[in-house]
């Protein structure tokens, strides 16, 4: 089965088993290209009950031979995986962009390497991830094993639709788990196209399928009574559903990556350059639709002037780099549908009503497409809704402070909790402002980042549980302790 998809071939149908099939369900999925509004295909298989049923099923009868795979097989699959998105990486992200918008050189070479990379890091820990053991001295041996779960899941985002596929079936697979991919409705091609990479790379068949579909194939996911762990990135309120789905079906496992109001605070002894740089590049990658973006700017009175003037020339700047995702020099494309761009909009035009002042953009640029200038409110009122509320695209609001205090206070003053920032050449008061901070993730001088390595994710509603490094393998896995009687 060789890889011929693109964006005049797309992927229409479900991957169950190692093979691609239609759909038991009769309703479809339609896709829209966010660049002119018009029409991708109508046609997107859509995963009912008895679809993910059989997934399932097959999941179930490949789980105990790929959990007693040697290790070094595992790895080598994985490994050829990550080896085969990298060869055909350009065309999996133009299966993203048709329908995401992100162009290829600012995003999608970038979210189609993490993907690759996340297999690989993966791949390495197979035969590392050790259990414990405990002193016999008291006449029992004690041994901790990591254990697979089984049947586990992962619900993608559009805005990251190859890069977190990476984030969740790598360390699932890695840990012996059978994996069933169910991607987002606004961008199905390039995560379905992976099939005939799975195939290729030498999965089993059952280990790694994909579901494509809607909020109704998540939701009978989230509350199957087989599946044992899910693992979903998105937005607070659906992530509240799938626990609770989950709670009341098989209590099974779940990690919730959500949404975000990032505050980045500036100090007055803080480069300018620097911090100017990191903000405004934090708020207009991905058009802004990315979680950790840095939406709330918070900037000490001595250095404020001269933030406001940094800040606004950058986003006039970024402004210029918004275009067609096709086309060369495009670093910023459309948001991703027409309901985003009437959300964030809709943000604007009522934060212009007594919310804040606007500094710079806020205007549709074209009148074809979903694009959006980058924009700034500033004086922006506590309470108000651009100020508490995720806008989920190029929008950020800024405000002075006075007092460290005052702004930890207010920083923290939220429901949200997954990154933060501080900008500042005092070493002491950046690692206390960044104890201080609660959020799961903090950069000092830097924001909006992640790592392979290290723990992502949130504190308070921006998620449960982390993704990345050791702590994945540990949100796949369960504890078995064996208890040897060495009296006997």
């Amino acid at each position: 089965m060789a890889f011929s998809w693109n964006e005049k071939n797309l992927p229409k149908q479900l991957f169950i088993n190692n093979e691609f099939v239609d759909s038991k369900n009769s309703k479809k999925l339609s896709l829209y290209n966010p660049k002119d509004g018009s029409l991708i295909a109508d046609d997107v298989a859509l995963a009912g009950e008895e679809d993910v049923d059989l997934a399932v099923a097959a999941a179930e009868k490949a789980a105990k031979g790929w959990k007693k795979l040697a290790p070094t097989e595992r790895r080598n699959i994985m490994a050829k995986f990550a080896d085969l998105i990298e060869k055909h990486g350009k065309d999996i992200a133009g299966l993203s962009r048709i329908s995401l918008g992100a162009p290829y050189g600012a995003f999608g070479a970038f979210e189609v390497g993490l993907c690759a990379e996340a297999f690989r890091y993966n791949a390495g820990w197979i035969d590392k991830f050790g259990g414990e053991s405990w002193p016999q001295e008291d006449g029992f041996l004690k041994i901790v094993r990591n254990e697979p779960l089984g049947v586990t899941a992962g619900i993608v985002p559009w805005n990251g639709p190859v890069g977190t596929i990476g984030l969740k079936a790598a360390p699932a697979l890695a840990t012996g788990n059978v994996f069933i991919l169910k991607p987002s409705e606004k961008t199905p091609f390039s995560s379905t196209a992976l099939g005939t990479l799975i195939k290729e790379a030498g999965f089993p068949p059952g280990v790694f399928q994909i579901l494509t579909g809607d909020g109704s194939t998540g939701a009978l996911i989230a509350s199957h009574m087989r599946i044992r762990k899910v693992s979903f990135t998105g937005s607070i309120s659906t992530g509240k559903k799938i626990q609770e789905m989950a709670a009341k079906s098989n209590l099974k496992r779940v990690t919730l990556e959500l949404g975000g109001k990032s505050p980045a605070v500036v100090f007055d002894d803080a480069n300018l350059e620097n911090a100017v740089t990191w903000c405004a590049n934090a708020i207009t990658a991905n058009t802004g639709q990315v979680c950790f973006a840095a939406s709330r700017v918070y900037v000490q009175e001595g250095i404020y002037e001269k933030f406001i003037a940094g800040y606004k020339a950058a986003m006039e700047a970024k402004a210029k780099e918004v275009g067609d995702p096709e086309a060369e020099g495009t670093n910023i494309g459309p948001l991703v549908d027409k309901a985003q761009f009437e959300r964030v909009t809709g943000y604007i035009e009522r934060g212009q009503k007594g919310q804040g002042t606007l500094l710079v953009g806020g205007k549709r640029i074209g009148t074809s497409g979903f694009y959006l200038e980058p924009t700034v409110f500033t004086d922006v009122d506590i309470k108000s809704e651009i100020h508490t509320e995720e806008i989920f695209g190029p929008v950020s609001v800024v405000r002075s402070f006075k007092t460290e205090e005052e702004i930890m206070e207010l920083s923290n003053n939220t429901n949200f909790g997954l990154m933060a920032g501080v900008f500042t050449q005092d070493i002491n008061k950046a690692l206390r402002v960044a104890s201080d901070f609660e959020s799961g993730m903090v950069g000092v001088n830097c924001v909006s980042m992640m790592f392979m390595s290290t723990p992502f994710g949130g504190v308070k509603e921006s998620g449960v549980g982390r993704e990345c490094g050791i702590h994945a393998l540990r949100a796949f896995t369960e504890t078995k302790t064996i208890m040897v009687n060495m009296n006997y």
